[in-house]
């Protein structure tokens, strides 16, 4: 990342893992009739709402973070101009601080993290990854877990490994799945091993084996073992 340092083997290897309203309503009325009234007119106010402010906001944001992420993804990604934008478009920092309440200014804080993580700032990169609120669904699932892992991945860069392992394991619980789950309980094992904790490592180890047997990390499992001795 941005400061040089000898690694410890165990350390290269975690490295090497890195590569992502309600409406409260208080009655005060005793009679049912006007209750039922205010609740029809709250009702009326929350759909014009959606209809005339949220929905276009909405739509903005999906149309703001378009260039960005073309950015972003491009062949030869250039992580400071998605980040930051230009006169040619918005960055994910714009769609974030403008539309951070809508699903596109949401997933702009993930995108905008991992920017900052390429650019070697880790206090920004963390700064937004926490901002993000998790989304529902499976693929939904995946980036909240990699939002998760990615906060761990910095908390082991800063040598803060028990917050590290405690990231992974929301990660693990955000998406328990063949692929995401192992390699994020791996990454905790890692982070064990090098704060000294071997034992809790092997336990990680272990459910990788017995509960993810046919995943490409379960694969690792023997080796890392040895370093957990």
């Amino acid at each position: 990342m941005a400061n040089e340092k000898v690694l410890k083997p165990e350390e290269e290897a975690l490295g090497s893992a890195m590569s992502k309203t309600e409406l409260f309503f208080e009655e005060n009325s005793s009679k049912v009739v006007y209750a039922l009234a205010a609740l029809l007119v709250i009702a009326a106010a929350a759909f014009g709402y959606k209809k005339l402010v949220s929905e276009p906001r909405a739509d903005k944001a999906s149309a703001m973070i378009a260039e960005a992420q073309y950015r972003f993804e491009s062949a030869t990604p250039d992580y400071e101009l998605a980040l930051y934008g230009d006169e040619n478009g918005a960055g994910f920092d714009e769609v974030a601080a403008t539309y951070g309440s809508t699903p596109a200014g949401n997933l702009a804080m993930h995108y905008a993290g991992i920017c900052a993580l390429h650019l070697g700032d880790l206090d920004k990169a963390q700064m937004y990854l926490s901002k993000f609120k998790a989304v529902k669904g499976i693929p939904g699932a995946v980036i909240n877990a990699q939002n998760y892992g990615l906060q761990g991945d910095i908390a082991v860069d800063k040598g803060d490994y028990r917050k590290a392992v405690k990231f992974f394991d929301k990660a693990v619980a955000a998406a328990d799945n063949n692929y995401t789950a192992p390699l994020y309980l791996r990454k905790a094992a890692l982070a064990l091993i090098a704060s000294g904790d071997k034992a809790a490592a092997r336990k990680y180890l272990e459910r990788i084996t017995n509960d993810y047997p046919a995943s490409s990390d379960a694969r690792e499992v023997e080796k890392l073992l040895g370093a957990a001795e």
